[in-house]
């Protein structure tokens, strides 16, 4: 007989909500037309877009026109920084613990990146390093939840930094973590270009969107017509963008409640992790304060221990988790995000990442606390696995 499967992989993706399910499925039926056109089924569903935009834009706090809507955050991110350095010019800076959506094109145009502080947050001082060491600053992206570790960064203080010292460049951020905990309205204000995706928050995968200030000039990625305002070609998906916003309203609405039941059930997890391993666990959580951290992540590290030798025992036990950390011709490599915190390479190997959404209950916490020590017990009496 299978296990019942405990998913705590929810920072990976989070399973639909039943109102972003029942959102798309009326609206697949009853928006059919392609949006862009002229007759009254087409006009129906540019209404309906038009609603879902409007819906999402007042979660955020911005004006619907500013709304972009992408097949996700990796896109979306792609957008904000390619886009702005084809329209602009001039080197595009990030942080060194930034999403890989926003990392590689940073680096793949030769901008730098800012350091990180121990605690995974970017460094300000660092910040202020780079942005004082080059002239031609046109974009600075900073992630306001880190997705491996869920360490939050304080954005007004961040951009504050910018305009000081770069007062001439975009500010973007990758808010794809952040919004299922985070009320993002106010933490955003100040920036130009902000990054969501659907499937983060419990809405269908391929769904997301970039919000981009009014007057900012950016080059789509994708030609061929004139959807988004010519930011964004290709036929709108109305169904995609209904479930979106519809999970959108739903963790805007449930967010005062759910994050203290989410924190409680993160904590002991962690907590219970700590009481029965002892030094065998090193929890960046805890090490740092949960204040700082996002409810629904617990990073926690084995020392010694693969993490893939780890995710194959608990996977075989039907624990859903992650490791932050990739694997490059066969040899497992630490998180960059880890390796940017200082945090030593025979720990990091040893990286979990247990992620809790919307769906986690006791009973998976409890789980958790059963398969993990006897797992991580198991691969230590084996030389780690």
């Amino acid at each position: 007989m299978p296990r019942a499967e405990v998913y705590l992989d929810h920072a990976a993706s989070t399973p639909m909500r039943a109102e972003a399910r029942e959102a798309w499925l009326a609206a697949s039926i009853k928006h059919h037309a392609n949006p862009t056109g002229a007759h009254h089924s087409a006009r129906s569903a540019r209404r309906a877009l038009d609603d879902a935009r409007d819906e999402v834009a007042a979660a955020l706090g911005r004006p619907p026109a500013e709304l972009v809507f992408t097949s996700g955050g990796s896109e979306a991110d792609n957008l904000a920084v390619r886009g702005v350095l084809r329209s602009r010019g001039g080197t595009a800076v990030c942080s060194a613990g930034e999403h890989h959506a926003v990392l590689e094109p940073v680096e793949h145009s030769g901008g730098p990146t800012v350091p990180l502080e121990a605690d995974g947050r970017v460094s300000t001082d660092g910040l202020v390093e780079v942005l004082d060491s080059v002239a031609d600053v046109s974009l600075v992206s900073l992630i306001a939840v880190n997705n491996e570790t869920g360490a939050v960064n304080d954005l007004a203080a961040l951009a504050e930094v910018v305009r000081e010292h770069a007062p001439g460049a975009l500010l973007h951020t990758d808010a794809v973590q952040a919004m299922t905990w985070l009320d993002l309205a106010p933490l955003i204000a100040d920036f130009d270009l902000v990054s969501i995706t659907g499937h983060k928050l419990g809405g269908p995968v391929g769904t997301g969107c970039l919000f981009v200030r009014a007057g900012v000039d950016l080059d789509p990625l994708i030609l061929g017509g004139g959807q988004e305002r010519g930011r964004r070609a290709g036929t709108p998906d109305v169904a995609g963008a209904l479930a979106f916003a519809a999970a959108v309203t739903e963790v805007t609405v449930g967010r005062d409640t759910e994050v203290p039941r989410l924190r409680a059930l993160r904590d002991r997890l962690v907590d219970g992790l700590i009481g029965s391993l002892g030094d065998r666990v090193f929890a960046t959580v805890l090490r740092h304060g949960h204040h700082d951290v996002v409810a629904g992540i617990a990073h926690v590290c084995f020392p010694g221990i693969e993490a893939e030798a780890l995710l194959y025992l608990l996977d075989q036990e039907g624990i859903r988790a992650s490791a932050a950390s990739s694997c490059s011709s066969g040899a497992q490599d630490p998180s960059h995000v880890l390796a940017a915190m200082g945090i030593p390479r025979d720990v990091a190997q040893g990286s979990l990442r247990l992620s809790l959404g919307h769906s986690s209950t006791g009973d998976d916490i409890d789980a958790a606390l059963d398969a993990i020590p006897t797992a991580v017990e198991r691969l230590a009496g084996h030389g780690g696995g």
